[in-house]
């Protein structure tokens, strides 16, 4: 395929959830992380996430040393030149991305695939940070990366059919089912999740329902995993005020605006499960 060899930018929590799943596949894979530190820690979770497998004997430890072969971490940028696939995996900011797929631009082969794993950004207002915007695509990956099967890939009005093509391989390859959609805010999941999560909020707001009802409702009603309060207490609830902010500047549509009590709950610091507290309390397990 026309993939090989893939470059991950950033080797956080989506970051090495990403290298991890494309070095399982075989693919030669470097990690760019900026400091020592960073990268160190970043490798060690990955080691230690395989290691889990072996011990709960779903990943043989032959496997393991197979993946690990097959990673390598950098510090520096020129180090990902030879990479057909590049995927940016740093936190969501404009400016750092424009710096880091600028740079990029001008070492890579003109092949090179880039592309971001953003969840709220424009795919399309990053690709002109470069001079390749029909090499530029979208890979919306799902945490945990390792368990999660779905991949949303992001085409602009630019995108070459035939990089989509290469994509949509590349995610079978690695053991992901890929959804195609188009560059519009919050693609195809968070489009249709963040606003069943806000009307969960404005409904215990209203006290039409309590916490446990609503949850309980989506849960055995419609067969959800949980409900739709505890989601948004493991999103954070920052978070998820923070995308709705994004939503709304976007589409000025009245579902996507966040509810009062939601602004509230984040100012006073009650985001949720990292935290300790949000709609439900965290020190007790299970929440309560």
């Amino acid at each position: 395929m026309a993939i090989q060899k893939v470059g991950v930018l950033g080797c956080g929590l989506m970051g090495a959830g990403i290298a991890q799943v494309s070095a399982q596949a075989g693919f030669p894979t470097v990690v760019r992380e900026v400091s020592p530190n960073a990268l160190e820690k970043g490798m060690g979770s990955i080691a230690k996430f395989l290691q889990g497998g072996v011990d709960k004997g779903k990943l043989a430890a032959a496997d393991k040393e197979k993946t690990l072969a097959n990673l390598s971490g950098t510090a520096e940028l020129k180090d990902l030149a030879d990479c057909d696939l590049i995927i940016e995996a740093v936190t969501e900011n404009l400016g750092l991305k424009r710096e880091l797929f600028g740079t990029l631009d001008g070492l890579c082969k003109p092949g090179t695939v880039f592309a971001s794993n953003t969840s709220s950004l424009s795919i399309t207002e990053m690709s002109t940070f470069t001079k390749r915007p029909e090499r530029f695509i979208g890979l919306h990956f799902f945490n945990p990366v390792p368990l999660m099967k779905l991949v949303e890939v992001v085409k602009t009005v630019r995108t070459d059919a035939a990089v989509v093509a290469d994509a949509n391989a590349w995610c079978m390859a690695i053991g992901k089912t890929a959804v195609n959609c188009g560059d519009s805010t919050g693609f195809v999941v968070n489009r249709l999740l963040v606003p069943y999560m806000l009307d969960a909020v404005r409904v215990f707001e209203q006290g039409l329902a309590s916490r446990d009802d609503i949850d309980n409702a989506m849960k055995l009603g419609c067969g959800y995993p949980m409900g739709p309060l505890l989601l948004t207490d493991y999103v954070g609830l920052d978070t998820t005020y923070y995308i709705s902010e994004i939503f709304f500047d976007e589409f000025k549509e009245a579902r996507f605006a966040a509810p009062p009590l939601l602004k509230r709950m984040v100012l006073a610091g009650l985001h949720g499960r990292k935290t300790g507290r949000g709609f439900y309390d965290w020190s007790q397990n299970p929440p309560a």
